[in-house]
C-alpha cells in the first residue's frame, strides 16, 4: 500500500509535468512534420484526436511503437478477428514507416491510429473517444499517462512479448522513478515476458508474479509471405551470381559490409552484394557516395535494373525485406556490428530458409540466438569483426554443400521455435483478457 502511495506521487507530479510540457510537445510534433517524421496528413492523432469514427460495441486497442513490433502483432490481431469477429480491433503505432507498411497487412475492419503522445490531455481525448475494454502492449512500452489513464477508465491491460533492456531496467530502478514503474506494472492482467531474465527484471520492478506467463517469442511468429510481386524479374537477372544480403544496416555499419564487399569481388568477380540500410534516407546517401567513387551501384527506389555489371544492390524501400530475404541465400542482419548497437530480428531470414550471419552486439535478440543454436549449432553464425565476416561469407559462397547445409539448419531451428507461438500468446491473451470482452449485440 506504502508503495503504491509513493507510486500515485510520483504519478501526480510526472502527469503535472507533461501537462506543463504539452505545449512544447506539440511545437515538437509540428516540427517532426516539418521534417516528415510524421504523417503529413495524419498527424493530429498523435494528439488524440481521430480520423475515423468509432463503431458501436467492444473495442480492443493493441499498441506496438514501430514497425518491428507491429509485424510481429500482426498474426495475433488475426487471430483476434478470427475467433472474436463480435469485437471491433485497434491498432497504434507511432512511426510513420510502420504506417506505411502495416496499413496493407492488417485484415479488414481493423482500425489502424496513431497513438497518443504521453501527455494528458492527447491520452484522455484518446480515451474518450475510443474507449477500449482492453489494452495490448507491445515489448517495452511503459508510458505512464496511458497505461494508468487507461486503467483509471477501466481497461484492462496486457503487456506481450515485454522486454526490458539492462539500460532500461537500470533507468526504472532508480529510487523515485521505481515508484512509478511498480505502480504501472500492478495495473496489468498479464505479462509475456520474452525470456526467465526479463521475467526477473519485471518482478525486481515488482510486478505482481501472477501475472506473468510465457509463450515464446512472437518475433518467431513469422507468417510466409507467398506474393513475390515484382521480385520474379530480379530473381532471374541474379540466378547466376554469388548473392549475400546485409539488411538493417546501420550508419557506420556500411563501412563493414562494403569493405567486405571488396575483398569478396576478388575472389568471387560475379559477386552480388544487398545493401538494406534500417531506414531508407541512408540508403539513398550510400548509393549516391558509391556513385561518385565510381562503383556501379543499383538503387531500388529508382527503378534501376541489375544489369551484369552491377555489383551492389541498394534498398531504399519499404515492407520488402521478408521478400528480399526469400531471394537471397545469405542474410546478414546489421544493427549488431558495432558497440552500442541491440541487433535485429533474425527470425525472419531464418524463415526464408537463408544462412544467417550476425554481429557480436544483439541485444535482447540473444536469447533468439542461443534458442536457435542450442537446437542446431549451424543455425546462426555470430562474427567477431568485418574479416571474420568476409571468411565465414567466403567459405558460403565457395561451397553449395555448406552453404545448403547451414541453410537447412537455420530454417529447420526456425520451425521448431516458432511452432504454436503464435496460438500460445493468442491462448493466453483470451483467457486473462479478451474472453471478458462483453459481446456486442
Amino acid at each position: 500500500m506504502g508503495a503504491n502511495k509513493g507510486g500515485e506521487m510520483v504519478y501526480t507530479i510526472y502527469r503535472a509535468v507533461t501537462y506543463g510540457l504539452s505545449p512544447l510537445i506539440n511545437l515538437h510534433l509540428r516540427w517532426r512534420k516539418f521534417r516528415r517524421l510524421e504523417h503529413p496528413l495524419r498527424w493530429p492523432e498523435r494528439l488524440g484526436r481521430p480520423s475515423l469514427p468509432r463503431p458501436p460495441g467492444s473495442l480492443i486497442w493493441f499498441h506496438a511503437v514501430s514497425l518491428g513490433e507491429g509485424m510481429c502483432v500482426v498474426p495475433v490481431i488475426k487471430q483476434c478477428v478470427k475467433q472474436r469477429p463480435d469485437v471491433t480491433v485497434l491498432m497504434t503505432t507511432t512511426t510513420a514507416s510502420a504506417f506505411e507498411v502495416l496499413k496493407t497487412l492488417l485484415p479488414c475492419g481493423v482500425i489502424y491510429q496513431f497513438a497518443p503522445v504521453d501527455t494528458p490531455d492527447a491520452v484522455n481525448a484518446f480515451l474518450e473517444y475510443w474507449k477500449p475494454y482492453a489494452l495490448v502492449l507491445v515489448e517495452n512500452e511503459l508510458w505512464p499517462n496511458i497505461i494508468l489513464g487507461a486503467s483509471a477508465n477501466g481497461v484492462m491491460l496486457a503487456l506481450i512479448n515485454a522486454r526490458m533492456s539492462i539500460k532500461s531496467f537500470n533507468s526504472w530502478s532508480r529510487p523515485i522513478v521505481r515508484l512509478l514503474a511498480s505502480l504501472m506494472l500492478s495495473k496489468f492482467s498479464l505479462i509475456l515476458p520474452l525470456s526467465n531474465i526479463q521475467a526477473i527484471h519485471f518482478q525486481l520492478l515488482q510486478a505482481p508474479p501472477f501475472i506473468i506467463n510465457f509463450s515464446g517469442d512472437l518475433k518467431l511468429g513469422t507468417e510466409e509471405l507467398v506474393n513475390m510481386g515484382n521480385m520474379e524479374t530480379l530473381k532471374e537477372n541474379i540466378a547466376d551470381r554469388c548473392v549475400w544480403m546485409a539488411s538493417s544496416i546501420h550508419r557506420g555499419e556500411e563501412e563493414v559490409m562494403l569493405g567486405v564487399h571488396r575483398a569478396l569481388m576478388q575472389k568471387h568477380p560475379n559477386i552480388l552484394t544487398i545493401i538494406v540500410p534500417r531506414h531508407p534516407h541512408f540508403g539513398q546517401e550510400i548509393a549516391f557516395d558509391l556513385q561518385k567513387k565510381g562503383v556501379n551501384v543499383a538503387l531500388r527506389s529508382r527503378g534501376d535494373s541489375l544489369a551484369s555489371e552491377t555489383s551492389i544492390y541498394v534498398v531504399d524501400t519499404l515492407g520488402e525485406l521478408r521478400q528480399f530475404y526469400r531471394l537471397t541465400p545469405i542474410a546478414v542482419i546489421g544493427g549488431s556490428f558495432l558497440p552500442g548497437f541491440t541487433g535485429h530480428n533474425i527470425s525472419e531470414a531464418a524463415a526464408a530458409g537463408c544462412a544467417v550471419l550476425t554481429g557480436q552486439h544483439v541485444g535482447h535478440f540473444s536469447n533468439m540466438v542461443r534458442a536457435m543454436q542450442r537446437l542446431n549449432p549451424l543455425s546462426i553464425m555470430q562474427v567477431s569483426d568485418g574479416l571474420d565476416l568476409e571468411e565465414h561469407l567466403d567459405k558460403l559462397l565457395s561451397s553449395p554443400e555448406i552453404l545448403e547445409e547451414r541453410r537447412l539448419a537455420a530454417k529447420h531451428a526456425f520451425d521448431d521455435l516458432s511452432n504454436r507461438v503464435i496460438e500460445n500468446v493468442w491462448t493466453l491473451l483470451q483467457l486473462h483478457i479478451i474472453r471478458k470482452a462483453p459481446v456486442s449485440l
